[in-house]
């Protein structure tokens, strides 16, 4: 999970680059529609909507970056880092509306010459301006997005980097109708018109793929894998599960152990592999460990043994007759193989003055179990 310290770096982030994009936008929005409108120029309003999109995106970047940062609760145990998919998930229906929208009305004027302006050198100037502010808020931005990892932030500052295309497109197709090609300011609103709808496109596919838990790429999943491999004590690993939220992601393993180990090294081990992952592997925030004895897709199933107070007494059931049994000092189960693996520990004393009787015990606790298909060996230990 997401500590404090990533929770108030994150919201800083988001603060920080949604109200110096909102200002920029603002302004770039303005220049743009009222340059435009007095230089005649089609292409040069369509950036400027495609500029005031923008600003609707910061604002919808800052409301989802305070709500995703949040720390998580009884409602939301695993946070609410989904809320920076589905802001995404907006984005990118925004941004195609908006591109049919230009796009519409671009492809309208193409089919209808006598509607088609000739610009001022005023919308060359904006446009150039435009190309060098919008530059300037992608590397703003992607700096903020790489150091909290953030996709929200990295889909916002690849959009002003999409801006900024525009923004050539549009100040090639203003030079280009100022020089006599009065076509190319229309063919210039459509270029833009699909390049955003292009980036909405792109935005929503991600963000649909994160909120039905589709898993790292299979780069990330060999890294988890290799890391994996280099904690001590892992045989080997299965069933591993991945799925991304807001620029983290989730890992759920199964890792095969030596099954005669304790628990509580089987626990060392999983805790080992945990901390490994979150140091090693940069987008992982939770990793949740399952340890197995055995491969439990190779193996035979387990399921349907006695639990241990059930086993104990049958246990004490099927060695009635034997003595020595009475005096265990302790029983450990091993559940392998689809039966029930005993090891009984035992007092020397028992058994002292005659080498051949912890082999004869051994043998008679074995043969009292062995019309029981739920046990298999059993091993008598003496201390």
């Amino acid at each position: 999970m997401i500590d404090h310290q990533q929770r108030h770096d994150r919201m800083g982030a988001v603060t920080r680059t949604s109200v110096v994009s909102a200002v920029v936008n603002l302004v770039l929005t303005m220049v743009k529609v009222v340059v435009g409108l007095f230089a005649n120029s089609q292409a040069l309003i369509a950036d400027g909507i495609h500029s005031l999109s923008d600003l609707l995106s910061d604002l919808l970047v800052w409301v989802a970056g305070r709500h995703a940062t949040q720390a998580p609760d009884e409602e939301h145990p695993y946070g609410h880092g989904r809320l920076e998919t589905l802001a995404t998930l907006i984005l990118g229906v925004l941004f195609i509306g908006v591109g049919v929208g230009i796009g519409w009305d671009a492809t309208d004027r193409l089919f209808h010459p006598a509607e088609l302006p000739q610009p001022g050198m005023l919308a060359l100037w904006a446009a150039g301006a435009s190309i060098l502010v919008k530059e300037w808020l992608f590397w703003y931005a992607l700096h903020y997005a790489k150091r909290v990892r953030s996709d929200m932030l990295r889909a916002n500052a690849w959009h002003h980097r999409t801006d900024a295309i525009s923004s050539i497109v549009v100040f090639v197709g203003l030079g280009g109708t100022m020089a006599g090609l009065t076509y190319l300011d229309a063919i210039a609103a459509a270029l833009v018109a699909v390049m955003i709808a292009k980036v909405g496109w792109d935005l929503g596919f991600e963000a649909v793929k994160e909120l039905i838990d589709t898993g790292l790429e299979e780069e990330r999943v060999a890294a988890i894998r290799a890391t994996i491999a280099t904690v001590g004590g892992v045989r080997d690993l299965h069933m591993l599960r991945t799925r991304k939220h807001g620029g983290q992601a989730s890992a759920d393993v199964h890792l095969l152990v030596d099954p005669r180990i304790s628990v509580s090294e089987g626990h060392a081990i999983a805790v080992m592999v945990e901390q490994r992952l979150k140091h090693e592997i940069d987008e992982i925030t939770d990793v949740t460990v399952h340890i197995d004895p055995e491969d439990d897709d190779a193996a035979p199933p387990t399921m349907g043994l006695p639990l241990r107070a059930e086993a104990l007494g049958r246990l004490d059931r099927h060695w009635a007759g034997i003595a020595a049994a009475n005096h265990r000092t302790g029983v450990t189960l091993h559940y392998l193989g689809g039966r029930i693996e005993v090891e009984v520990m035992l007092p020397l004393a028992i058994v002292e003055g005659d080498p051949e009787q912890p082999r004869i015990l051994g043998e008679r606790l074995q043969a009292a179990v062995s019309d029981d298909a739920d046990f298999g060996r059993v091993t008598a230990c003496f201390h």
